[in-house]
This record gives C-alpha cells, sequence and structure tokens, in this order.
C-alpha cells in the first residue's frame, strides 16, 4: 500500500464505477482533500527522484501490464523495483492526477492521453530535477511513463562529430538549411539537440525559437535570445509553431519532431525561406529518413517534396544508444551530409545510392553506422556481437567484421 487513505479510496469509489467516470470521481475526491492530493503528489515525487539513486532513465507505472509494480529501466533493461511494493490502480491514479493540472485533466479525460514536463525543485532549493510525462489510457486504467530530462548538456565535443559537420550545425558557418537528428525513442535524440542548440547559444549571435511537445530543456539566454514554445501550452501544434516563427524573426527554428506530412511540408517551407531549422524523427537510418519524409506524401507530390528537400537538407544523424563493455551505454551514430552528388541523388529518386555516398564521404564528415560500430568495436568499446545486433545493414556489418 502506497498511500495511507488507499483504505478509504476503496470506501469512497464503488466498484461500478469505471474508466474516466472513476477518475473524474477520484478528482473531486483530491479537491475535497486536500491532504490526499498533497500526500499523493509527494509519494509519486519521491518515486521520480528515486531515479536519481537507481541511475534509471525512465520509469513506468500503472495499467494491467506494470502488475502493480514501478518499473525502472536502468542501462536500457527495464525491471521491476520490488523495494516500492505493490502499489493498486486506485492509488496509481490519484498520484497521476495530482500531478496534473484541471486543463491537462480535461484533455486526458477527452482524449485518453496527454504528454507533458514537469519538474521539482530539490531539497537544496536550486537543483533542478524534470521528467517528460504521457499519461494514458490501458484498460480502462491510468498508466504512466516517464523520462528523466537530464538538466546537464551535453558536451558537444561528447558527440564526436567531424570538424566539417560542426561547421554545418553551426549558425556562424552556415546560415540556413535542414539537419535532423533521427532514431527509435530512447536514442538520446534530445540530449544531442540540446547539445547543438547549445553550441549555437554560446557561439552565435541570433534568435533561437524552440517548439516542442512537451519543453524539456530550458536553455538560459547566453549570446542567443531562446524563446521556448510548448505544443498545447502556447502554439496549437508543431506546424502552427513552424509558421508562426517566421513572424518572429527567427535565425534558428527548432520543430521537437516532425510526426506528420504537414508539420514535414511547414519544415520544408521555413527552410527554404531561408532559415536554418532542426528537427528530429523517429526513423533508423539518414536513407529511411529520406524515404520517410517523401512517403509521407500522396505519390502525385512525391516529386515537389525531393525536389524541395533535395534544396534544403543539409545533415542527417541518425544515432543508436548501445550497450558497451562497462554495463554502460555508448552512442553510436551515421551522418549524412548534403553535397551535389546526394542533392543529384535525391532529386532523380535515386535515394538507394546514398548509402554507398555516406560510406565513401569520409572528407565530408560522412560515416555509416556500421563504419561507427566497427571503430567502437575496435576501440574495445563495445564487442563484436553488439555491433553485429545494433548494424543496420547486417551483410554490410559482416563485411566489416570479416566473420
Amino acid at each position: 500500500m502506497a498511500l495511507s487513505f488507499a483504505s478509504e479510496i476503496r470506501i469512497s469509489l464503488p466498484e461500478y464505477l469505471t474508466g474516466t467516470g472513476r477518475f473524474q470521481a477520484m478528482n473531486k475526491l483530491l479537491t475535497m482533500n486536500q491532504d490526499w492530493k498533497k500526500e499523493a503528489y509527494y509519494k509519486i515525487k519521491e518515486y521520480l527522484l528515486k531515479m536519481y539513486e537507481y541511475g534509471a532513465s525512465d520509469m513506468e507505472l500503472g495499467g494491467l501490464g506494470a502488475n502493480n509494480k514501478i518499473w525502472y529501466r536502468i542501462f536500457s533493461k527495464k525491471n521491476p523495483v520490488d523495494e516500492f511494493g505493490s502499489i493498486t490502480h486506485d492509488e496509481t491514479s490519484f498520484m497521476l492526477l495530482s500531478l496534473l493540472t484541471d486543463e491537462q485533466k480535461v484533455e486526458l479525460f477527452k482524449n485518453k492521453n496527454i504528454d507533458f514536463s514537469i519538474g521539482f525543485t530539490l531539497d537544496d532549493k536550486t537543483t533542478k530535477a524534470r521528467f517528460r510525462s504521457d499519461v494514458y489510457y490501458e484498460n480502462n486504467t491510468l498508466a504512466c511513463s516517464f523520462r528523466k530530462i537530464n538538466q546537464k548538456i551535453l558536451s558537444i565535443d561528447a558527440l564526436g562529430l567531424s570538424d566539417p559537420i560542426m561547421k554545418r550545425i553551426n549558425l556562424n558557418h552556415e546560415k540556413r538549411g535542414l539537419i535532423l537528428v533521427t532514431g527509435i525513442t530512447g536514442s538520446g535524440k534530445s540530449s544531442t539537440l540540446d547539445s547543438i542548440i547549445n553550441l549555437n547559444n554560446k557561439s552565435s549571435n541570433g534568435h533561437i525559437i524552440i517548439i516542442g511537445k512537451p519543453i524539456e530543456y530550458i536553455h538560459q539566454s547566453e549570446n542567443c535570445l531562446i524563446r521556448h514554445r510548448e505544443v498545447g501550452e502556447d502554439v496549437l501544434s508543431f506546424k502552427d509553431g513552424a509558421r508562426e516563427s517566421l513572424r518572429q524573426d527567427p535565425d534558428v527554428i527548432v520543430v521537437g519532431e516532425m510526426r506528420d506530412p504537414e508539420t514535414m511540408a511547414m519544415v520544408l517551407e521555413v527552410t527554404d525561406s531561408g532559415h536554418k531549422v532542426f528537427s528530429t524523427m523517429h526513423t533508423s537510418s539518414a536513407v529511411d529518413s529520406i524515404h520517410r519524409i517523401v512517403g509521407e506524401f500522396p505519390p502525385q507530390e512525391q516529386e515537389r517534396i525531393r525536389l524541395r528537400l533535395a534544396d534544403t537538407l543539409s545533415v542527417i544523424i541518425s544515432q543508436k544508444l548501445v550497450p558497451n563493455v562497462y554495463n554502460e551505454l555508448t552512442l553510436a551514430k551515421e551522418i549524412l551530409s548534403v553535397n551535389a552528388s546526394v542533392v543529384a541523388a535525391i532529386k532523380n529518386n535515386n535515394i538507394s545510392e546514398i548509402y554507398q555516398m555516406i560510406s565513401e564521404g569520409k572528407k565530408y564528415g560522412m560515416q555509416s553506422i556500421e563504419q561507427d560500430l566497427y571503430n567502437l568495436y575496435k576501440n574495445n568499446v563495445i564487442t563484436k556481437e553488439t555491433a553485429y545486433n545494433y548494424a543496420n545493414n547486417k551483410n554490410r556489418m559482416m563485411q566489416i567484421l570479416q566473420y
């Protein structure tokens, strides 16, 4: 039992009340019992802050799948934490509702899902802890996934980018162009993007507009003026945020994610207007990213999109976090730097040829994921098996490793 008033919950809520009706009744109880709300809030805060002790990156709770346990992901492995004991569905719901504003609860009950960020000030009154959160319905119960947002930006040097790529992502050297950071969920895209934003904030003089859902890391304006606009709070959508930014005198526009054709089209439009634009996608390679963008549009529009993409695309960084020999995670990445040959391949719909260009483009700062995995293996950072398992092109990886 996580909450002291768990037995009173059972008395207050009839068994036949389920789903949204049950959650709304819980919300009324929280409103009438501020001590309950306070206890629920501080209990889930305790679980979140415990992530720092365990070295966890993610936390899951609630829903049938959690088996009344809290689950942590530690170095890519997700397991229940027995120390916390058993937590009922109702207790979980009370804790999650205690985190949400009235407006967020309305959205949750309407859409069965809500993304938001939440932050706490720790006992020292200065240290901040922030989490990206997603509350959703599972089998008429409330469940949630939390991701810890690192409050220390990864050094740009830690990304291991070559000088040609460092110049292309820097506003001082290139004033326009689309830079994509891609990878599956949990591959560190946000951390990489924050490092790139921080590079420009420290080395350039300009105006950076960040459109996110939710806003994760809060950048402090240094040499650049930085604006943060959260989708759902400050702006209606990524597409609207990108369009509206054109009237706000930006130098750099950061669109948190390109997840639909409308946003993709708007990102290409604002980049084509002469701005430097950063965004992310859930794709595993540079070639897949190009195929994904073009394939999101109807056949009759795809040639137009390819031509515009060829004219605006600058760099794609596709990354993975892979387990290393130290039982930690290491960044492996593929890098495409668009040159005249790549532009021609995109325009002529020979996108499959780009992988070879990446493999042979070292002088431009390019590398395939297989080449980077091999370098990590050669430097005794990862095992041979890990290099093979995380490769996109297994046959090419076998050739490089000389199996």
